[in-house]
């Protein structure tokens, strides 16, 4: 889920430095965390980060990236990263390619501490999101992907995510294709001419965004009428920022995000306890209510108010119809399928 383009550097404040000193020189540099920023890093820092360091003594610096395997495998980016939070399909390439540590599931709990699915091989699955259809309120509101392929009822600018992934299976999902037939279709010559027929039906309406930051800004400018987004921005937006956007959560593309720690790690013991931590059900339960993304520890959204579960795209409403992001296919197909985009991307006039 990334939102920004900056790299920056953050050492976290907090009581027990004084008293963490001597042992942070003895175990090396401070463990660092490095993750999406924004108004969701800002969420992680008051309900993750610094009661890990209130809880442990720890010091903790924590960076920001925008994702992307170039930045995984340039060891002078991530010479002093310890943990890093991932997409579905980065985290299945870095561990293929070795430059993460495999993280065993007792050496967090076990998986009974954890939602199906959300502990693999290099990663510890944190949070679930979604790519939501967001619309300004005040007029008609779409229902659902078809509306944002559709320019006679709804005219203006379409924000997409710039890249083949999420893009494509929305062109699809807007076709008509089920979504459990996407990823079969997407895997043929033909579904994927299907996929970029129905994206070149409104190319000179697309604007395309690469931080997260961008859609909420677009909609509430007017600068484009629908957008695809991730719901947390929206949902900020919403109540930082006074904007009136909508979300429709039918057809919404689910994705789970993973931390990771750097393969080498000097302080893997300490990121084991970092992880551990942040996986216990009665911590990831004071994010969702900050930002509405679902979590992973089991039990974890059990006891939180309707008024914060009515938000999450892992609510049983919100959930009913979603496409489930396919890690395993982006991770087999993702350099061919973003080459063939970028090429299309360049082959007519931009906006």
């Amino acid at each position: 889920m990334p939102p920004t383009r900056r790299i920056t550097r953050r050492l976290l404040a907090s009581a027990p430095l004084a008293l963490a000193a001597p042992h942070a020189r003895a175990q090396g540099r401070d463990l660092t965390v490095v993750s999406w920023g924004g108004a969701y890093q800002d969420v992680q820092r008051e309900v993750l980060f610094r009661p890990f360091q209130r809880a442990t003594g720890l010091r903790l610096l924590e960076e920001t990236w925008d994702g992307g395997m170039e930045s995984l495998r340039d060891p002078a980016r991530t010479a002093r990263w310890d943990i890093v939070q991932v997409e579905g399909d980065e985290l299945r390439l870095a561990c293929d390619e070795g430059l993460l540590e495999r993280i065993r599931p007792e050496d967090l709990g076990g998986t009974e501490r954890y939602i199906p699915g959300a502990l693999t091989e290099c990663g510890a699955g944190n949070i679930l999101y979604g790519f939501v259809l967001a619309y300004r309120r005040g007029g008609v509101a779409p229902d659902g992907w078809a509306d944002f392929f559709d320019l006679g009822r709804f005219p203006g600018g379409r924000a997409m995510r710039r890249g083949a992934k999420t893009t494509l299976e929305i062109a699809l999902l807007a076709d008509g294709v089920a979504p459990e037939a996407v990823y079969p279709a997407l895997r043929m010559a033909a579904g994927l001419d299907r996929a970029f027929r129905r994206l070149e039906s409104i190319r000179p309406a697309l604007r395309w965004w690469d931080q997260g930051s961008e859609p909420p800004r677009m909609l509430s400018a007017g600068e484009v009428t629908l957008a695809v987004a991730y719901n947390g921005r929206i949902d900020a937006a919403n109540r930082e920022d006074s904007a009136d956007l909508g979300i429709v959560w039918a057809g919404q593309l689910l994705a789970q995000d993973s931390w990771a720690i750097l393969r080498n790690s000097p302080n893997r013991e300490r990121a084991l306890a970092f992880l551990r931590f942040v996986g216990d059900a009665g911590v990831q339960a004071a994010l969702p209510p900050r930002i509405p993304y679902g979590v992973t520890a089991r039990g974890a959204e059990a006891g939180l108010p309707d008024e914060v579960l009515v938000n999450l795209p892992t609510a049983p409403d919100n959930a009913r119809g979603a496409l489930r992001i396919d890690d395993a296919f982006w991770h087999d197909h993702l350099d061919r399928l973003e080459r063939r985009f970028a090429n299309w991307l360049n082959a007519g006039p931009q906006p």
